[in-house]
């Protein structure tokens, strides 16, 4: 029997505000534990929420940038269960009517290809503190200091059919948050992370079948390796003549498995009613255009800037254009240089490596952008040759220069076009090599075309790499012609 994957993803965004969405506490990473919690986050009895404006404020701009309904009305919720890191007994959530309604995404995947996926809707709600269990010897530890940080969850309909598009979903919303910088995405630091429901139904059916949830997931790699794996096990459970069950499972990335957790709750399990301390929040429409003025150039709208005004192909548009980082860095060094294709050809290749090899981020980088930009700049006007290029990018990289042109000039990698200089090293070159010119002259024409390396590779030899290799190929050809 074929089978079909149904995915659905809930995306849990960590907002980029300073202190918590109904609390003035701080929402800093990496402070002592404990140490960032107050009355509100800890539900002391007689405290008030008061809600964080910005935080609405980065909902609506998710909601506009991925042309969703904006609720004119949203209304928080109370999701009533018993945690250890869930001091009030509650979550403060959006169940009814949250504030972003049906949206869509366009992902694109590795053949070029584009799908739409569509957003069920996206809420504002609370985090819970987290519970630590390494380090207390058969107990657990609680760190309240994540309590009440404000969350964006994104709901996507079950519209993703693999792995693959689940992960390419994932990395767009990732990209428009960032954009958007309503979120650092920072994965790692929990800032993104998602709950990943998946289901199997024989190929042809429409009726979905029973669905397992993944929760926590926190990297695009370990997405598609849980889906990989929750995927062969409820088809294997079902062809060996089990069933699924609706459950909660998590995913060990060390082991690649996912295991149960728990049955899974339904929403009445929760006793959703609707918060009392909390008014509804009322959108006008001046608001919402206001902030619909403030929004950047969005991943969508650059990507196909810079395949159409600027000429790169869809492949490096897409990936220039996935980051804002990279895609402003990419800007910058195109302004200094005045070419596109060089500028992303440089990006994308030494700098990346480069990058890659030391576990850093652009805005990491030794070499910045205008730095880049005067490099290639040195390279497009024939100041220097390629392979010079690379040297003048490991100095810039290692900080031996604060300038392209600081380090051309202190290493005397400046090019030579001089035709009179450049004919003397050939003819040296030639009156060198009587037995490779014998060669040459004895060749098949089509032949020559490869044996004329021997005699570029000996100029620019001689020349310590600095000659001009098209001068070089054009002068070689013309004198070792002339000796047929």
């Amino acid at each position: 029997m074929q089978w079909e994957t149904v995915i659905g993803l809930e995306v849990h965004v960590q907002l980029a505000t300073h202190s918590k969405i109904f609390s003035g506490a701080s929402t800093a990473f990496g402070a002592e534990p404990n140490s960032q919690a107050c009355a509100v986050d800890l539900g002391l009895p007689g405290v008030l929420p008061v809600l964080n404006e910005q935080a609405v404020a980065m909902a609506v701009q998710f909601g506009l940038a991925v042309h969703a309904d904006i609720a004119e009305v949203s209304v928080f919720d109370r999701k009533n269960y018993f945690y250890p890191d869930l001091p009030k007994g509650y979550q403060t959530s959006q169940m009814y009517h949250p504030i972003v309604g049906p949206g869509e995404v366009e992902i694109t995947l590795d053949d070029d290809t584009t799908k739409r996926i569509r957003i069920h809707h996206a809420h504002l709600e609370e985090d819970a503190g987290k519970s630590l269990h390494e380090d207390f010897h058969g107990m657990t530890g609680i760190d309240l200091n994540r309590a009440g940080t404000p969350l964006l969850e994104i709901v996507s309909e079950p519209d993703m059919r693999s792995a693959k598009e689940a992960a390419a979903y994932l990395k767009a919303i990732h990209s428009i948050v960032t954009y958007l910088g309503i979120s650092d995405g920072n994965m790692a630091e929990g800032s993104m992370r998602c709950d990943v429901n998946v289901s199997v139904r024989p190929k042809g059916q429409e009726a979905f079948g029973t669905r397992a949830e993944i929760k926590n997931v926190n990297s695009f790699r370990f997405v598609e390796r849980a889906i990989a794996f929750e995927v062969e096990r409820q088809i294997e459970l079902i062809e060996d003549g089990g069933k699924v069950i609706q459950e909660t499972r998590l995913f060990d990335p060390e082991r690649d498995e996912t295991r149960s957790m728990r049955t899974k709750e339904e929403a009445n399990d929760y006793r959703y009613f609707p918060c009392p301390d909390l008014l509804p929040v009322v959108l006008d429409q001046a608001y919402l255009d206001h902030l619909r003025g403030q929004l950047p150039e969005l991943p969508a709208d650059k990507r196909e800037r810079f395949q159409h005004a600027l000429g790169l192909s869809a492949y490096d548009a897409a990936v220039l254009s996935a980051s804002r980082d990279v895609a402003e860095y990419f800007e910058e060094v195109h302004r200094v240089c005045g070419d596109a294709k060089q500028a992303a050809n440089w990006v994308q290749g030494e700098l990346s490596g480069a990058l890659n090899r030391e576990s850093l981020s652009i805005t990491d980088s030794p070499v910045s952008a205008v730095q880049l930009g005067e490099l290639v700049q040195r390279v497009l006007d024939d100041t220097i040759n390629g392979k010079a290029a690379k040297q003048v990018f490991q100095a810039l990289w290692h900080g031996e220069g604060d300038s392209a042109d600081a380090v051309i000039e202190a290493k005397g990698l400046k090019q030579v076009t001089d035709t009179g200089a450049i004919e003397a090293m050939i003819d040296q070159v030639i009156a060198d090599s009587p037995a490779q010119v014998a060669q040459y002259r004895d060749a098949e024409p089509e032949k020559r075309g490869k044996m004329i390396g021997y005699f570029v590779g000996q100029v620019m030899k001689a020349s310590r790499g600095t000659a001009n290799p098209q001068q070089v190929n054009g002068l070689l050809k013309e004198k070792l012609d002339a000796l047929l």
